[in-house]
């Protein structure tokens, strides 16, 4: 049987033309794959328009808000049709980079598990703080809230693809850098910058069947990984799985330490409770894997890591769909 599957794409965040690439990407894959594929534009006809179309399946490739904050996925769990990806109530929950701290606690707490990633120290400080109660005028009071001080990384407490990120070496930037970064969401986290070997680990499946891809290496040639640098051609170097060289000179010490990288990111994606796929991304800073957050709705882009990692796995796009799509299904019946 040749299900119909509707993508779901666009929409009105700020990742909407990333998401369009991701989504005409994943059409194309769907159809080599054998589906029928509707491609929609998120706007107000959508709910209409699902209801006559009657998918059996909904890819969603929204990135950034309503497509990874929970909102497309609580709409589908309401009109009752079976949809690729993480249920709403953990999409909400992982919106919010600065609940990575008590998601893994808890987790630890319930599975009695001593655990192996960690993350940085920070203050989460929402827009409101800042318009209505003066916490401006406490900026100065961050080199003695956050542990090391200077230099610090300012970014949205929501949100994805790098937008208004900054890395902040001293007090006379970082008025401006939570400017930005407000100008993007209605909370900021200022916290510890870390330096090491950035990573993104991918993961494929659900519960303890959840495997981890390659680890995929991220090295921008000037500055960090920044916005800028994700949508430029030639500002990023990806390697994938990590070079060996990158994590210790000792070939054997090396292998240890990706096992443990690898072993992190599934300690995230169970502590959320992430289903089908995700994204980890963290940095190594040679003892430990800091991670700053997981991904619902991984980007499908010539660019995107989680293409890269399942190439390096041998898991080919259309491959990669009509798994996604087959789970969705066997969840579910549609309306």
């Amino acid at each position: 049987m040749s299900l119909k599957v509707a993508v779901l794409m666009g929409g009105q965040s700020f990742e909407r033309e990333v998401s369009l690439e991701s989504g005409k990407r994943v059409c194309a894959a769907l159809e080599e794959a054998g589906y029928k594929v509707v491609a929609l534009d998120t706007n107000d006809a959508l709910v209409p328009t699902l209801r006559s179309e009657k998918p059996q399946v909904v890819y969603n490739a929204l990135h950034g808000k309503h497509g990874e904050d929970g909102t497309i996925q609580s709409l589908l769990e309401f009109l009752g049709i079976p949809f690729v990806g993480s249920p709403a109530h953990m999409c909400h929950r992982a919106w919010n980079k600065d609940s990575l701290h008590s998601s893994l606690e808890k987790y630890r707490d319930i599975t009695g598990e001593a655990g192996i990633a960690s993350w940085p120290q920070g203050v989460y400080i929402a827009r409101d703080a800042f318009k209505d109660m003066g916490a401006a005028m406490a900026l100065d009071m961050v080199p003695e809230r956050i542990i090391g001080g200077y230099p610090v990384c300012v970014k949205p407490a929501h949100g994805g693809s790098a937008l208004g990120i900054h890395r902040v070496d001293d007090q006379e930037q970082l008025g401006e850098a939570v400017l930005d970064a407000l100008s993007y969401d209605d909370a900021v986290n200022i916290e510890q910058w870390i330096e090491g070997v950035e990573l993104s680990v991918s993961i494929l499946g659900t519960g303890w069947d959840a495997h981890a891809l390659p680890p995929v290496e991220i090295v921008a040639r000037e500055g960090f990984f920044d916005a800028e640098a994700r949508m430029a051609e030639g500002r990023v170097d990806f390697f994938c799985p990590v070079r060996l060289a990158s994590l210790s000179p000792d070939e054997a010490d090396a292998q240890a330490m990706r096992a443990e990288i690898e072993r992190a990111a599934l300690e995230v994606y169970h502590a959320y409770g992430v289903r089908d796929f995700g994204r980890v991304d963290m940095i190594w800073d040679g003892g430990s894997a800091r991670c700053f957050e997981v991904d619902v709705s991984p980007g499908m882009t010539n660019r995107s890591l989680f293409p890269m990692a399942c190439e390096a796995a041998g898991i080919t796009l259309p491959a990669l769909m009509d798994t996604l799509v087959q789970h969705a299904y066997e969840r579910g019946v549609s309306f």
